[in-house]
Order: C-alpha cells, then sequence, then structure tokens
C-alpha cells in the first residue's frame, strides 16, 4: 500500500515520525514535503498528497499542520477525499471503519510521538466496515457530486 505523506513547518518533526512508522509497518511512503521547519503554506501541500490519493497514485495519504484543522479543510476541497481530522486512536479508527477517510489529518502541535504512533497503527490497519456506513459514504458522494442526498437509496 501507498500512503501519500505531507506535512507544512509546523508538522515537518511529526511528518519525518510518520515517514518512518509507515515505513516500518511494511508500507510504501511518498513524502510531498515540506523537507524543513522553513514556513510553508498547508494548502499547497494538501493538495498534492490528496491529488494523489484522488488520481489513485496513493492508496491513502496522512497530513500534519500544527492543529490539523488547515490540512484536513483543504483536503476535502478534492473529489473522491474523505479527510479526518482525528486526535485520538478512537476516532482514527472510526474515521476508517465508518467513513472510510482516505486521509488521516493531525496536528503536530498538540500530538506527541507514543499517540501518533498509535493513531497511525489503527488508522492503517482498520478496514472500512461497510453496511449501513457505505449507505453513508455513498450520501456523501452523492453531495460531493451536487446531488441530494436523501435520494441515494438503500440498494
Amino acid at each position: 500500500m501507498k500512503i501519500a505523506i505531507g506535512s507544512d513547518h509546523r508538522g515537518f518533526e511529526a511528518k519525518e515520525q510518520i515517514k518512518a512508522i509507515v515505513h516500518q509497518l511494511g508500507y510504501e511512503g511518498i513524502d510531498f514535503g515540506t523537507t524543513s521547519n522553513n514556513p510553508v503554506d498547508y494548502p499547497d501541500v494538501a493538495y498534492l498528497a490528496a491529488m494523489a490519493v484522488s488520481k489513485k497514485q496513493a492508496d491513502k495519504a496522512i497530513l500534519i499542520c500544527g492543529t490539523g484543522i488547515g490540512m484536513c479543510i483543504a483536503a476535502n476541497k478534492i473529489k473522491g477525499i474523505r479527510a479526518a481530522l482525528c486526535n485520538d486512536e478512537l476516532s482514527a479508527q472510526i474515521s476508517r471503519h465508518h467513513n472510510d477517510a482516505n486521509i488521516l489529518c493531525i496536528s503536530g502541535d498538540m500530538t506527541g510521538e507514543v499517540l501518533l504512533r498509535k493513531m497511525v497503527e489503527v488508522w492503517l490497519s482498520t478496514e472500512f466496515s461497510g453496511g449501513r456506513h457505505k449507505r453513508r459514504v455513498e450520501k456523501i458522494i452523492a453531495i460531493e457530486e451536487g446531488k441530494d442526498p436523501s435520494e441515494v437509496t438503500n440498494e
């Protein structure tokens, strides 16, 4: 599995840790930057990594900025992206299990090394459950396509 990984300057240290975790777990990490603590604009990095997922050049992505909020907002503007801002193991797990999130967004400022590892491990190992959640994800896709989600049936 290919994992796109990107950060702004405030998420740089966490990104470097995540790259190592992804590699240790046996996945291929694709680094979309940044390459230092020098200031960069998070939408630029979010766009590149989210487009890689959207175009199926990467299976999933992990994005890090100071709070994770900016990366999440920017990534969710790309068609086909379901980016989730997660702050703990449970939210990371549920974002995959219930929402089939394909991008994990994390706060570089507020997430310690131990929690960071646990979140990445659980997020990458959790499968989408389908079932009633599949219908809900299909409704999200309908909204993205400019359709009324209430018209999505149980089929």
